[in-house]
Parts: C-alpha cells; structure tokens; sequence
C-alpha cells in the first residue's frame, strides 16, 4: 500500500464523520432523532438494510468459508432461510408496526404484556448488540492495523488495533451523536455503494493476476467442488445444511429483522407498511446476490494463492496435523485482507479497504440509545420532556460506543471467526426474544408470567447448549423461539388464561 491509500482511507473517516454532523440541526425530538420524522424513503431503507446486514463480518469472513479446504457455497443455504424470513416478516409482523406511534419494536411487548417483559427483552437486546458489534469493530480494526502494519512493519500489531479500535469508534460515535437516526441510514446508502464498488475492483484484480484468468479460477473451483451448494443431511452439528439453513435461518431473520430493534427502527422511519414491507423484500434479492459475490471473491482467491500446490495441503484441517483448513492463513478472517493490503494497487487498495471501513461502521448505538430510553429508562421517569430526553439519548450513544470499544479490546485474544462467533451471539439471545413476540401473536390465553417463564426457560436452554453442545448456531434461534413459546403456552394451561376480552399484539 502506498500514500495515496491511506489518504482515501482517512478521507472516507473524516468524510462520514463530517456528514453526520450536518444532520445535528434537524434532531429536535425523539422522534427526529430515532426514527428521522418517519420520512426516509424506502429504497434508501432497503439500502440501508442491505448495508446493516452484511458487515464488514461479511466482507471479510464470506470469502475465508469458500477459501478454506473443504469450503465451498452452502453458506447459500443460510441465505434461502434469510429470503423466506423476510416473507413471513412481511406478512406477520410489519402490519403490527404502524398500528401506533412506536419508537422501539418492544413497546409492542409492554402493550401486550406489561413492562415486566418488555424491559427484559430490551435488556436482552442492549446486551446482544453490543457484543455482536464490538466484535465487528475489533475485525474492522484488524483490517486498519494490516494497513498499518504494511507502512510500519515493526510496529507492535496489539498496539495497532487497540488504536485502531478507538479510532474506528471514536469516528462512529462522533457521526451518530449529532446526526441520530437520519444520518446512520444515509451513511449506510453511501456504505453501500463504496463497498459494492471495492469488492467489485478486488474481484476484477484477483481474476486478472490468476494464470488464466476468471476461466482458471473457475475451473480449479469446479475441482476442488466449490460450487458445491446444497447437502440435505440433518446433521445438527453441521452449520451448513438446506434445513439448517431454510428452517435456522428464517427464524435467524425473523428474529434479527422482524424483532431486533437495530433493524425494525429502519422500517419505523417509513410512513407506511407497504413501504417497509417493499424495502425489506428487496433488500433480500441484494443480500443473495451479494453472498454469491463474496463467496466467489473466496474462489478467486484460492485460485491465486494456490494452497493446494503446496505439500502440507494435504494434512490441512486433519485433527493434530498443525494445519488449518485455510493454510497458508491461520483464519479465514485473514485471507482477504491480506491480498488486499500486499497484491491490489495503489488508489484500488485504499478504495476496498475503505469500503471495509463502509461495511463495518454501520452503526448500532442510535438504535441502543432509542431502547434504553424509550423501554429502560422512560417507564421510570414519566415526566421528562422530550427535550431532555434527545439529550439523554446522546449521551447515552457516547456511553455505548465506549463500551462497544471495551468489548472489541476485550475479545482481541479469541480464536474463533469473528462470523461465527457474532452471529452465534446474535442468534443465542434473538431466539427467546423472537418467541415471546410469537407467544404475544399466537397465544391469545397467555398473560405476563407465562411469557416471562417462557423466555427465562428459553435463555437458560440456550446458554447450556452453547456452552455443553455441538449444536450448530443456525439452529439456535429455531430452538430458542420455539421453547419460549411451547413454555408459554404450557404455563398457561397450567396457571390459568387470559379473559376473552383482552386483545394480542
């Protein structure tokens, strides 16, 4: 990498933390500052979902999967469960969003059973998010520290990403604190196309510096079975398979897009559910095609570093052999970085690495302050004004973005990939929290206590498994929805009904 990198790099920080704040005039009330006067059209919402859910967790990790020995494209399967989440999201779940004046998804909760549960599914979500999201910055910041590390080789690389980490947040605090809701999902609009258009020039000099080119990469991936996308098996160890990925990932979706707060207050700045209904539709035709573009990105590279030429190939991934699956790379994490800070040209290389930067600074704390305020924090304080309460929220998203910092330095040492093990948080909590919507919709008898039995049953199921099973993380939001609500609705039958009069979500 050359200078002329890091001037486009630190030109996109500045840029994006400049934009957010010519939004601060606008954010007047709450209803500004979460939900941007619910006047934001849909595409830029479809856009701005497209930009929230891949991440630079996917920009990053996607290609590492297909890259790996034995990896190949059923990661897709994952994605089939995402597209058929977002048609029962749509008819299930977004009509209930605009029968109110709503801030947070959880007040759907407290109409439905009371304060009790919306606050701990609030609680839940503040916690989840903010572990899912501190792991996306500290592999953001891996990124910005190999950048580093290519100008200053001797640098200490802790060092490095520990400041990177702070630099990153700092950027993301600054922008959503004056420019709240609005301003996240405009940024987003602009993410999206940089990081679109950085893959796209990476893929493009990948296929040129290959022997043979894009026909070459094809054909090694077609025998090293690639390509290969579906196995039917019902393995429930094994994260990728058409029914974990069909049944797992449509309740993933429905439980991180149709009640995870980060993504319902997208749809809240609409005016209509048709509108929201039509951005998250769309959003999902990009999310596929995006997937099938970074998996190849990972063909791409396995062609040109060419691991398998090698004789230790053989051995890589065998239990005891000291190989990974991604020789010569210890993580799949480090694959695409690394062709993007040595092999891409000056001017390209910062463009992709900023584009990194777009996918990853997609940001979770306007949506962490909202819940806090409107579910955690308002139910205690009835006579606060609206004024006070936008002052309260940004502060609040200057307190979060410094805990997102902690726990990015506090996960520095783990081994794991930063795809599985985000995604594993999102689905451990998302499970429970997704049931006791389902409980609200579909048990009519069931009151306040049978909901919060059921979500305390879920959670602890849920810890066990992750913590004493093999169970793959796709299932667990499929296991933890359908427990709360089998739970629910044994209590009750066992400790009594709802009188017919009273209404469900």
């Amino acid at each position: 990498m050359q200078i002329l990198d890091l001037v486009i790099i630190f030109g996109y920080l500045i840029g994006i933390t400049a934009f957010g704040i010519l939004f601060s005039g606008k954010q007047e009330t709450t209803e500004d500052y979460f939900v941007g006067d619910r006047s934001v059209p849909w595409w830029a919402i479809a856009m701005s979902i497209v930009a929230t859910e891949t991440s630079t967790i996917t920009f990053v990790s996607v290609p590492g999967i297909a890259f790996a020995k034995g990896g190949n494209f059923q990661f897709l399967q994952l994605v089939f469960g995402y597209l058929l989440g977002r048609i029962v999201i749509s008819l299930l779940f977004i009509p209930l969003y605009f029968k109110g004046e709503l801030l947070t998804v959880y007040q759907l909760l407290g109409d439905r059973f009371g304060r009790r549960v919306k606050m701990l599914a609030s609680a839940l979500f503040v916690v989840m998010r903010n572990i899912a999201d501190g792991i996306r910055l500290l592999l953001t910041a891996i990124v910005l520290a190999a950048v580093w590390a290519s100008f200053y080789p001797n640098t200490e690389p802790a060092t490095v990403i520990v400041a990177s980490i702070v630099l990153l947040g700092l950027v993301m605090i600054i922008f959503t604190f004056y420019g709240g809701m609005e301003a996240v999902i405009w940024v987003e609009v602009v993410q999206l196309v940089i990081y679109i258009g950085g893959a796209a020039a990476a893929a493009v000099v990948l296929a040129q510096n290959i022997d043979g080119g894009f026909s070459a990469a094809v054909a090694v991936g077609e025998q090293f079975h690639k390509f290969s996308v579906f196995d039917f098996g019902w393995d429930i160890t094994k994260t990728y398979t058409f029914w974990s990925g069909l049944l797992g990932g449509c309740f993933l979706t429905m439980s991180t897009h149709g009640t995870d707060q980060y993504l319902v207050q997208r749809y809240l700045c609409t005016s209509k559910p048709l509108s929201a209904a039509t951005a998250l539709l769309s959003s999902g035709l990009v999310v596929l095609g995006q997937f099938i573009g970074f998996l190849f990105i990972g063909v791409l590279l396995f062609a040109f570093y060419a691991p398998y030429a090698a004789p230790e190939y053989a051995q890589a991934g065998i239990a005891g052999s000291g190989i990974t699956a991604t020789f010569p790379f210890l993580k799949g994490d480090q694959v695409f970085p690394n062709f993007i800070t040595e092999h891409m040209p000056a001017g390209l290389s910062g463009l992709v690495v900023a584009a990194i930067f777009a996918a990853a600074l997609s940001s979770s704390l306007n949506s962490i302050a909202a819940t806090a305020v409107n579910d955690l924090y308002k139910p205690f304080a009835s006579g606060a004004d609206d004024k006070k309460l936008v002052k309260i929220a940004g502060w609040l998203t200057v307190i979060v973005g410094i805990i997102q910092i902690l726990i990015a330095v506090g996960f520095m040492r783990s081994g794991e990939s930063a795809l599985a093990l985000a995604l594993s948080v999102a689905s451990l909590i998302n499970g429970p929290i997704l049931g006791v919507f389902l409980v609200g919709t579909l048990i009519k008898r069931a009151k306040e206590i049978h909901a919060l039995l059921g979500m305390i049953a879920s959670i602890c199921l849920m810890v066990y498994i992750l913590v004493a099973t093999k169970i793959a993380w796709t299932w667990y939001a499929l296991i933890g929805s359908l427990v709360t609500l089998i739970v629910a609705w044994l209590a009750s039958l066992v400790f009594g009904s709802r009188s017919n009069d009273e209404v469900n979500i």
